[in-house]
């Protein structure tokens, strides 16, 4: 399930050097009503299945649980095992997400894009 505005939304948060909550995202991308978060994990867990096949970070590490310390939510590590990447130190290895990520996006002229 892929939602407009997501790709760049990450995009933007990593080239920031930001991190925003699951609500923060879904409100941002103007999802609402019953079920706006589920909708919004989905499409996470797509990105993520993007990134281990193309062997990048985990964009979906910028988001994070409201009450979770600032880790995403139980869901993001279910679904890194399920792709092959389990994170034995969940803290350290969203940090190690977040600072790949931080050197993967670079701004070009007209947008942001993933850098190969």
């Amino acid at each position: 399930m892929s939602l407009p505005g997501l790709d760049a939304a990450l995009a933007r948060l990593a080239v920031e050097g930001r991190t925003t909550t699951y609500g923060a995202l879904a409100a941002a991308l103007g999802l609402g009503g019953p079920g706006r978060i589920a909708r919004l994990t989905a499409a996470l867990e797509e990105t993520m299945a993007q990134d281990a096949a193309a062997r990048r970070p985990f964009r979906a590490a910028l988001v994070a649980g409201r009450l979770s310390g600032g880790l995403p939510a139980a869901g993001f590590f279910a679904a890194a095992a399920r792709l092959g990447r389990p994170a034995a130190d969940p803290a350290a290895f969203v940090a190690a997400e977040r600072a790949a990520l931080a050197g993967a996006f670079q701004p070009p002229a007209s947008g942001l894009e993933l850098q190969p």
